[in-house]
C-alpha cells in the first residue's frame, strides 16, 4: 500500500481497512512531500498508522521511499518481502499533486508529477508481477486511485490519466498470472486540503448531500481486494457519489 503519510489520508483508512479484512499490510511513505504541502511535516504519522494496522492483527512493515527514484520501486518490494513474504496485492494511493495550470506548470513539476504518478506506478506494477508468487496465481490485486481534475491541476490530473491506462493495460497483460487490476475514483475527498468554500459547493452539488470520505474509498477497495471482488477487471470506477455524472 503505497501512499500511506498521514492519519487523515487516503492511504491510511483503506489500509485500516484491508486489516480489518485479514490482510498484513505494508505501507510506504515520504515524508519530505510533506514539507512542500500547505499541511506540513506528520513526521510521526506513518507509525502511527502501523500501530494501528498491529492493533487490528496485521503485520506490517513502514517502508520510506522517494518514488522519484528509479531503484525505489524495487527497494520497497524487497524491503516488503523480507518481512512479510511475497506481495499478493498491490494498492497505489501515492501521488506527487502541486496545483497549477497550462500557463505556470515549471518543467520540473511537470517531470516530476510523471516521475512519481506514472513512471513510479509503471516499475512499482512490473516488480510485483516479475515476482508474484505462483501459489497465488488467480488470487491478486491492482488498485490504484486516480482523478479526473485537470483544470488548474494540469500535471497532477494528466499524469493520473496516464495511470489509468496504465492498469487498465495491467488487467490484459497481466492475465497470465489471472489478477486483476482496477482504478479508483474517489472524487473530491476532503483529507485537510478543502476550503469551506469548495466544501459547501461540493455538498451542494453531490446529489446524495454529502461529501465523500476516506472511509467510502476504503469500502471500495477493500470490495475489489476481496474473493467477491474478483469478477471485476480492467475499470475505471467511480465512488463519489454521483457527483460526476
Amino acid at each position: 500500500m503505497t501512499g500511506v503519510g498521514r492519519t487523515v489520508g487516503l492511504g491510511a483508512a483503506i489500509a485500516l481497512r484491508l486489516a480489518e479484512d485479514g490482510w498484513d499490510v505494508a505501507t510506504t511513505h515520504w515524508t519530505p512531500y510533506d514539507d512542500r504541502m500547505p499541511w506540513g511535516r506528520h513526521e510521526q504519522d506513518p507509525q502511527t498508522v502501523a500501530a494501528g494496522l498491529a492493533e487490528r492483527g496485521a503485520r506490517t512493515v513502514a517502508v520510506p521511499a522517494d518514488l522519484t527514484d528509479v531503484r525505489s520501486p524495487a527497494a520497497v518490494l524487497d524491503a516488503v518481502t523480507a518481512a512479510l513474504g511475497p506481495v499478493t496485492a498491490l494498492v497505489l494511493s501515492h501521488a506527487e499533486s502541486v496545483d497549477s495550470g497550462l500557463l505556470d506548470t515549471t518543467v520540473e513539476s511537470f517531470d516530476r508529477h510523471y516521475q512519481v504518478n506514472v513512471r513510479a506506478s509503471w516499475l512499482l506494477v512490473k516488480e510485483y508481477a516479475e515476482r508474484f508468487p505462483a501459489s497465488a496465481i488467480g488470487t491478486g490485486r491492482i488498485v490504484a486511485l486516480t482523478s479526473d481534475h485537470v483544470v488548474q491541476n494540469l500535471p497532477y490530473g494528466s499524469s493520473k490519466g496516464a495511470l489509468d491506462r496504465l492498469v487498465v493495460a495491467a488487467a490484459r497483460e497481466l492475465a497470465h498470472l489471472r489478477l486483476t487490476a482496477n482504478v479508483v475514483n474517489p472524487g473530491p475527498v476532503d483529507t485537510g486540503w478543502m476550503t469551506d468554500e469548495l466544501r459547501a459547493r461540493i455538498l451542494a452539488e453531490t446529489p446524495l448531500g454529502r461529501g465523500g470520505t476516506p472511509r467510502d474509498t476504503a469500502a471500495l477497495v477493500s470490495f475489489l481486494c476481496s474473493p467477491d471482488g474478483g469478477w471485476v477487471n480492467g475499470q475505471v470506477l467511480y465512488s463519489d457519489g454521483g457527483l460526476h455524472v
